[in-house]
């Protein structure tokens, strides 16, 4: 059994990359799909979030002297290229899905909306909320904790290639140590770069758990579904 019946997860492009420089690892994009489809098949009702990062970063295009609202829309852009992929990698599996765009491209994708959202994965289809916000200044982490309070999630699971939160990075540091639950306001207290802070601001705000995990372990998304203490837990 499930330990959530409804959840948000957020997928970062870059991991999309997977051994690749650029773009798409069509393996990491397979593993992806089949981790999801796992957790389908124990019920579990699902939205997604994908960010852009493995085409294009509005604010690393600013720095680079793009105006930064068309880079930010070049990013969302990216989002929803990401998530037809994803989308067809699923269906590929047997699964149905809807893409949902914040801004209007039909017909690439519906336009979002909370009813079509929730109507969508009661009905057992895996939604995918594409192009953030669809306003420029907002990360896809921001566009993924609005989702998640909208769509009424039990928690909002963030995959990562880190397998949770640490004291500092683990990449970097050796030293680092991990926790097992963290509260949103020692996460701002410490300076820690889980999310920006707007995102964790409107989770803590709304009493949305945070579940950070490392997404790029096939099988890991599973566990975390039953229970198994893989990742941090962020929470009031």
């Amino acid at each position: 059994m499930a330990i959530y019946k409804r959840i948000l997860l957020k997928i970062s492009g870059e991991s999309l990359m997977g051994e690749k420089q650029y773009g798409i690892d069509e393996t990491r994009l397979g593993e992806y799909a089949a981790q999801i489809k796992e957790i389908a098949d124990m019920g579990v009702q699902i939205g997604i979030v994908i960010g852009g990062g493995n085409i294009f970063r509005g604010l690393s295009g600013a720095s680079k002297g793009f105006d930064r609202v068309k880079g930010d829309q070049m990013g969302m852009l990216a989002t929803v290229i990401n998530s037809l992929a994803l989308s067809s990698a699923l269906e590929s599996l047997g699964m149905k899905t809807r893409v949902l765009t914040a801004i209007r491209m039909e017909p690439i994708g519906e336009f979002y909306s909370k009813a079509k959202a929730i109507e969508s994965m009661e009905r057992g289809e895996v939604a995918i909320f594409s192009a953030g916000t669809g306003n420029p200044f907002f990360t896809t982490d921001t566009g993924s904790s609005l989702r998640a309070i909208e769509i009424e999630a039990d928690v909002m699971l963030k995959g990562t290639r880190v397998d949770g939160i640490y004291t500092a990075d683990p990449e970097k540091d050796p030293t680092a140590t991990k926790f097992d639950e963290i509260t949103y306001d020692e996460i701002y207290i410490r300076g820690l770069k889980v999310m920006d802070l707007t995102a964790t601001t409107m989770c803590k705000e709304n009493k949305m758990p945070i579940y950070v995990f490392d997404m790029d372990t096939v099988g890991n998304l599973k566990k975390v579904m039953s229970g198994e203490k893989i990742g941090t837990l962020v929470k009031l």
